[in-house]
Protein backbone atom coordinates (compact mmCIF):
# COMPACT_ATOMS: atom_id res chain seq x y z
CA UNK A 1 0.00 0.00 0.00
CA UNK A 2 1.34 3.43 -0.82
CA UNK A 3 2.14 6.34 1.31
CA UNK A 4 0.19 8.47 -0.11
CA UNK A 5 -3.01 6.03 0.72
CA UNK A 6 -2.00 5.65 4.34
CA UNK A 7 -2.15 9.62 4.49
CA UNK A 8 -5.54 11.23 6.35
CA UNK A 9 -6.99 14.60 5.39
CA UNK A 10 -5.19 17.09 7.82
CA UNK A 11 -8.05 19.25 6.97
CA UNK A 12 -11.05 16.85 7.31
CA UNK A 13 -10.14 13.86 9.76
CA UNK A 14 -7.67 15.62 12.50
CA UNK A 15 -10.89 17.78 13.04
CA UNK A 16 -12.58 15.59 12.97
CA UNK A 17 -10.85 13.57 15.60
CA UNK A 18 -10.33 16.65 17.43
CA UNK A 19 -14.25 17.60 17.35
CA UNK A 20 -15.63 13.94 17.95
CA UNK A 21 -12.84 12.24 19.80
CA UNK A 22 -11.95 9.36 17.37
CA UNK A 23 -11.42 8.56 13.92
CA UNK A 24 -11.56 5.16 11.63
CA UNK A 25 -8.86 5.14 9.32
CA UNK A 26 -9.61 2.16 6.80
CA UNK A 27 -7.38 -0.21 5.07
CA UNK A 28 -4.50 0.52 6.77
CA UNK A 29 -2.48 -3.13 7.25
CA UNK A 30 -1.76 -5.31 4.04
CA UNK A 31 -3.38 -8.86 4.00
CA UNK A 32 -0.02 -9.95 4.59
CA UNK A 33 0.77 -8.14 7.92
CA UNK A 34 -2.88 -9.80 8.95
CA UNK A 35 -2.06 -13.14 8.30
CA UNK A 36 1.18 -12.93 10.16
CA UNK A 37 -0.30 -11.58 13.27
CA UNK A 38 -2.92 -14.11 12.94
CA UNK A 39 -1.17 -17.15 13.02
CA UNK A 40 0.96 -16.42 15.62
CA UNK A 41 -2.26 -15.31 17.51
CA UNK A 42 -3.24 -19.09 16.46
CA UNK A 43 -0.24 -20.56 18.11
CA UNK A 44 -0.66 -18.58 21.51
CA UNK A 45 -4.15 -19.59 21.60
CA UNK A 46 -3.28 -23.38 21.40
CA UNK A 47 -0.78 -23.05 23.75
CA UNK A 48 -3.52 -21.80 26.39
CA UNK A 49 -4.78 -25.38 26.54
CA UNK A 50 -2.22 -25.84 29.26
CA UNK A 51 -2.89 -22.72 30.97
CA UNK A 52 -6.12 -22.95 34.08
CA UNK A 53 -6.06 -19.41 34.76
CA UNK A 54 -5.07 -15.65 34.37
CA UNK A 55 -1.24 -15.12 34.51
CA UNK A 56 1.34 -12.67 32.64
CA UNK A 57 0.10 -13.52 29.19
CA UNK A 58 -3.41 -14.92 29.24
CA UNK A 59 -6.68 -13.38 30.48
CA UNK A 60 -9.20 -16.28 30.45
CA UNK A 61 -12.92 -16.04 29.59
CA UNK A 62 -14.89 -17.86 32.33
CA UNK A 63 -15.75 -20.93 30.55
CA UNK A 64 -12.14 -21.47 29.42
CA UNK A 65 -11.00 -25.19 29.74
CA UNK A 66 -7.85 -27.07 28.35
CA UNK A 67 -10.28 -28.83 26.18
CA UNK A 68 -11.83 -25.79 24.45
CA UNK A 69 -9.19 -23.10 25.30
CA UNK A 70 -11.41 -19.29 25.56
CA UNK A 71 -8.96 -16.31 25.75
CA UNK A 72 -10.42 -13.17 26.16
CA UNK A 73 -6.86 -11.05 26.01
CA UNK A 74 -3.54 -11.28 25.22
CA UNK A 75 -1.61 -9.46 27.72
CA UNK A 76 1.34 -6.86 26.00
CA UNK A 77 1.45 -8.75 22.56
CA UNK A 78 4.09 -7.19 21.69
CA UNK A 79 6.19 -8.72 23.93
CA UNK A 80 5.05 -12.04 23.29
CA UNK A 81 4.39 -11.43 19.35
CA UNK A 82 7.27 -10.45 16.83
CA UNK A 83 4.61 -9.05 14.63
CA UNK A 84 2.75 -7.14 17.31
CA UNK A 85 6.67 -5.91 18.08
CA UNK A 86 7.10 -4.72 14.78
CA UNK A 87 4.09 -3.03 13.88
CA UNK A 88 4.72 -0.32 16.98
CA UNK A 89 6.72 1.78 14.17
CA UNK A 90 4.34 1.05 11.05
CA UNK A 91 4.81 3.96 8.97
CA UNK A 92 1.12 4.40 8.23
CA UNK A 93 0.01 4.02 11.51
CA UNK A 94 2.75 6.38 13.27
CA UNK A 95 1.99 9.29 10.36
CA UNK A 96 -1.45 9.48 11.39
CA UNK A 97 -0.51 9.66 15.74
CA UNK A 98 2.06 12.20 14.12
CA UNK A 99 -0.55 14.34 12.60
CA UNK A 100 -2.99 13.57 16.15
CA UNK A 101 -1.03 13.97 18.98
CA UNK A 102 2.95 14.60 17.43
CA UNK A 103 5.35 15.93 16.45
CA UNK A 104 6.82 13.80 19.31
CA UNK A 105 5.14 10.15 20.00
CA UNK A 106 5.83 7.65 22.54
CA UNK A 107 5.09 3.80 22.65
CA UNK A 108 3.25 2.90 26.22
CA UNK A 109 1.23 -0.79 25.51
CA UNK A 110 -0.24 -3.37 23.90
CA UNK A 111 -3.00 -5.48 24.31
CA UNK A 112 -5.05 -7.67 21.87
CA UNK A 113 -8.58 -8.35 23.40
CA UNK A 114 -10.23 -11.57 21.90
CA UNK A 115 -14.34 -11.66 21.09
CA UNK A 116 -15.40 -15.11 20.26
CA UNK A 117 -18.85 -16.43 20.07
CA UNK A 118 -20.16 -14.88 22.99
CA UNK A 119 -17.32 -13.14 24.36
CA UNK A 120 -17.29 -10.38 26.96
CA UNK A 121 -18.20 -6.56 27.03
CA UNK A 122 -16.53 -4.24 28.51
CA UNK A 123 -18.16 -1.33 30.29
CA UNK A 124 -18.27 2.15 29.46
CA UNK A 125 -14.94 3.26 30.87
CA UNK A 126 -12.37 6.63 29.72
CA UNK A 127 -8.47 5.07 29.45
CA UNK A 128 -7.90 8.38 31.51
CA UNK A 129 -9.22 7.18 34.81
CA UNK A 130 -6.86 4.71 34.53
CA UNK A 131 -3.68 6.54 33.62
CA UNK A 132 -3.93 10.28 34.08
CA UNK A 133 -0.48 12.16 32.44
CA UNK A 134 0.65 15.89 32.85
CA UNK A 135 -1.07 16.28 29.16
CA UNK A 136 -3.83 14.25 27.90
CA UNK A 137 -2.65 14.01 23.98
CA UNK A 138 -2.94 10.21 24.34
CA UNK A 139 -4.43 8.13 21.89
CA UNK A 140 -5.49 4.40 21.79
CA UNK A 141 -5.10 2.96 18.75
CA UNK A 142 -7.54 -0.22 17.73
CA UNK A 143 -6.23 -2.32 14.81
CA UNK A 144 -9.27 -4.47 13.57
CA UNK A 145 -8.02 -8.30 12.77
CA UNK A 146 -11.36 -9.37 11.71
CA UNK A 147 -13.98 -7.27 9.71
CA UNK A 148 -16.07 -5.77 12.55
CA UNK A 149 -19.99 -4.80 12.03
CA UNK A 150 -22.70 -4.02 14.47
CA UNK A 151 -23.43 -7.53 15.56
CA UNK A 152 -19.50 -8.74 16.68
CA UNK A 153 -18.93 -6.62 19.49
CA UNK A 154 -17.50 -3.33 18.27
CA UNK A 155 -16.00 -0.57 19.72
CA UNK A 156 -18.25 1.96 20.98
CA UNK A 157 -17.10 5.64 21.39
CA UNK A 158 -19.72 8.47 22.71
CA UNK A 159 -19.09 11.82 20.63
CA UNK A 160 -17.70 14.59 21.86
CA UNK A 161 -17.27 12.96 26.03
CA UNK A 162 -13.54 13.48 25.55
CA UNK A 163 -14.27 16.94 25.89
CA UNK A 164 -16.03 16.59 29.34
CA UNK A 165 -15.49 15.67 32.34
CA UNK A 166 -13.85 12.71 34.22
CA UNK A 167 -16.16 9.89 35.37
CA UNK A 168 -15.83 8.28 38.30
CA UNK A 169 -14.67 4.81 37.99
CA UNK A 170 -14.80 4.00 41.60
CA UNK A 171 -17.62 1.58 43.69
CA UNK A 172 -17.60 0.93 47.10
CA UNK A 173 -14.96 3.35 47.21
CA UNK A 174 -12.60 1.88 45.13
CA UNK A 175 -11.33 1.83 41.82
CA UNK A 176 -13.36 -0.34 39.23
CA UNK A 177 -12.37 0.61 35.97
CA UNK A 178 -15.82 1.38 34.62
CA UNK A 179 -18.61 3.80 35.05
CA UNK A 180 -21.66 3.48 36.78
CA UNK A 181 -24.51 3.63 34.15
CA UNK A 182 -27.24 4.11 37.15
CA UNK A 183 -27.88 7.96 37.60
CA UNK A 184 -24.77 8.81 34.94
CA UNK A 185 -25.72 11.83 32.51
CA UNK A 186 -24.25 10.33 29.92
CA UNK A 187 -26.71 9.92 26.73
CA UNK A 188 -24.81 5.86 25.78
CA UNK A 189 -27.62 6.06 23.28
CA UNK A 190 -25.74 8.06 21.38
CA UNK A 191 -22.79 6.03 21.00
CA UNK A 192 -21.40 5.57 17.68
CA UNK A 193 -20.63 1.68 16.99
CA UNK A 194 -16.67 1.49 14.98
CA UNK A 195 -16.50 -0.85 12.32
CA UNK A 196 -14.61 -1.59 9.35
CA UNK A 197 -13.03 -4.21 7.39
CA UNK A 198 -9.64 -5.88 8.88
CA UNK A 199 -6.82 -3.90 8.64
CA UNK A 200 -8.51 -0.85 9.35
CA UNK A 201 -7.33 1.20 12.43
CA UNK A 202 -9.33 3.27 15.46
CA UNK A 203 -8.19 6.24 17.34
CA UNK A 204 -10.12 7.44 20.49
CA UNK A 205 -8.46 9.92 23.08
CA UNK A 206 -7.87 8.60 26.39
CA UNK A 207 -10.87 11.02 27.64
CA UNK A 208 -13.54 9.55 25.62
CA UNK A 209 -16.35 7.41 27.01
CA UNK A 210 -16.10 4.37 25.31
CA UNK A 211 -17.14 0.43 25.54
CA UNK A 212 -18.01 -2.31 24.12
CA UNK A 213 -20.96 -5.07 23.88
CA UNK A 214 -20.85 -8.71 24.15
CA UNK A 215 -19.95 -10.43 20.86
CA UNK A 216 -23.59 -11.82 19.68
CA UNK A 217 -22.42 -13.15 16.40
CA UNK A 218 -20.96 -16.33 15.62
CA UNK A 219 -17.82 -14.67 14.17
CA UNK A 220 -14.58 -13.75 16.18
CA UNK A 221 -13.64 -9.83 16.86
CA UNK A 222 -10.09 -9.69 17.70
CA UNK A 223 -8.70 -6.32 18.48
CA UNK A 224 -5.31 -5.22 19.11
CA UNK A 225 -4.87 -1.90 20.91
CA UNK A 226 -2.03 0.04 21.34
CA UNK A 227 -1.23 2.97 23.81
CA UNK A 228 0.55 6.11 22.47
CA UNK A 229 1.11 9.56 23.85
CA UNK A 230 3.03 12.57 23.53
CA UNK A 231 6.62 12.37 24.29
CA UNK A 232 5.94 15.45 26.49
CA UNK A 233 3.20 13.82 28.19
CA UNK A 234 4.55 11.99 31.91
CA UNK A 235 2.54 9.41 33.79
CA UNK A 236 1.42 10.93 37.29
CA UNK A 237 0.45 7.56 38.41
CA UNK A 238 3.43 5.41 37.71
CA UNK A 239 6.28 7.86 37.73
CA UNK A 240 9.52 7.31 35.18
CA UNK A 241 11.65 5.19 37.45
CA UNK A 242 13.99 4.11 34.02
CA UNK A 243 14.13 7.15 31.28
CA UNK A 244 16.80 5.14 28.85
CA UNK A 245 13.95 2.85 28.36
CA UNK A 246 10.85 5.30 28.35
CA UNK A 247 13.08 7.11 25.58
CA UNK A 248 13.52 3.66 24.12
CA UNK A 249 10.15 4.20 23.67
CA UNK A 250 9.58 6.97 21.13
CA UNK A 251 8.86 6.58 17.87
CA UNK A 252 8.66 9.91 16.38
CA UNK A 253 10.27 13.16 17.39
CA UNK A 254 12.97 13.82 20.24
CA UNK A 255 13.19 12.91 23.48
CA UNK A 256 12.36 15.54 26.81
CA UNK A 257 12.77 15.91 30.32
CA UNK A 258 10.35 18.88 30.34
CA UNK A 259 7.04 17.92 30.45
CA UNK A 260 3.60 19.49 28.93
CA UNK A 261 1.69 20.54 32.06
CA UNK A 262 -2.07 21.45 30.81
CA UNK A 263 -5.05 22.11 33.45
CA UNK A 264 -7.29 19.35 32.99
CA UNK A 265 -9.67 17.49 34.77
CA UNK A 266 -7.58 14.58 36.88
CA UNK A 267 -9.32 11.83 39.28
CA UNK A 268 -6.81 8.59 40.48
CA UNK A 269 -7.69 5.64 40.64
CA UNK A 270 -7.05 4.67 43.87
CA UNK A 271 -7.56 3.09 46.33
CA UNK A 272 -6.47 0.27 44.08
CA UNK A 273 -9.24 -2.14 42.47
CA UNK A 274 -9.88 -4.78 45.05
CA UNK A 275 -9.87 -7.71 41.46
CA UNK A 276 -6.03 -6.39 39.78
CA UNK A 277 -5.46 -7.64 36.89
CA UNK A 278 -7.20 -6.70 33.52
CA UNK A 279 -9.65 -3.85 33.27
CA UNK A 280 -11.72 -6.94 32.98
CA UNK A 281 -11.58 -7.98 36.34
CA UNK A 282 -11.34 -4.66 37.65
CA UNK A 283 -15.05 -4.41 36.70
CA UNK A 284 -16.11 -7.31 38.22
CA UNK A 285 -16.23 -5.01 41.49
CA UNK A 286 -19.09 -2.99 39.26
CA UNK A 287 -22.51 -2.23 41.24
CA UNK A 288 -24.07 -1.93 37.93
CA UNK A 289 -23.62 -2.98 34.54
CA UNK A 290 -25.27 -1.67 31.18
CA UNK A 291 -24.08 -4.48 28.77
CA UNK A 292 -25.30 -7.43 31.46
Amino acid sequence: MSRSRQSINAAVSVALYQEQGYLVVPNVLSEAELKAIRRELAELVARASGVTENDAVYDLEDGHTPAVPNVRRIKDPDAVMPSVAALIRHPGMIEILSQLIGPGVRFHASKLNMKSAGGSAVEWHQDWAFYPHTNDDLVAVGVMLDDVDETNGPLCVVPRSHRGVIHDHHANGFFCGAIDPIGSPIDFSSAVELVGSAGSMTFHHVRAVHGSAPNRSTRSRNLLLFQFGAVDAFPLVHPVDDLAKFDQMIVAGEATIEPRVTAGPVRMPLPPAPSQGSIYENQRAMANRFFG
